[in-house]
């Protein structure tokens, strides 16, 4: 019974990580630019830490894009209508995608630099 709840489990995120990819825009925005920064990684030989830095830099990113299409989907459920306090969180929630974008870029060409 317990294998078959966890079984639903990951059914479930994977259905998560499925709906964004498939309808969100920067998610594969995200995507792509992953896979260019593991290519480069993979291009300058980075170290094993590095690629696991970069892994790490990676899904906060996603982590923080799924957070944002989460948030924006319980608002548009609960105030459909346009309210300040609803675009406020979606502003604060898009910025925290931006925080953790910008911070896994400037991250990333710090490592890739002190490879060139």
């Amino acid at each position: 019974m317990k294998m078959c709840r966890l079984f639903f489990a990951f059914r479930n995120a994977f259905r998560g990580f499925k709906y964004c990819l498939q309808y969100e825009r920067n998610f594969k925005v995200h995507l792509l630019a992953a896979l260019f920064a593991l290519s480069f990684a993979w291009w300058l030989k980075c170290s094993q830490l590095e690629f696991m830095i970069i892994g790490l830099l990676i899904a906060s990113v996603f982590i923080a894009e799924m957070f944002n299409t989460a948030i924006e989907a319980v608002i548009d459920m609960i105030q459909p209508e346009f309210h300040p306090l609803a675009k406020l969180a979606k502003d604060i929630a898009a910025g925290a995608v931006l925080v953790a974008a910008m911070s896994a870029l400037v991250l990333g060409c710090a490592i890739f630099y002190s490879r060139l």
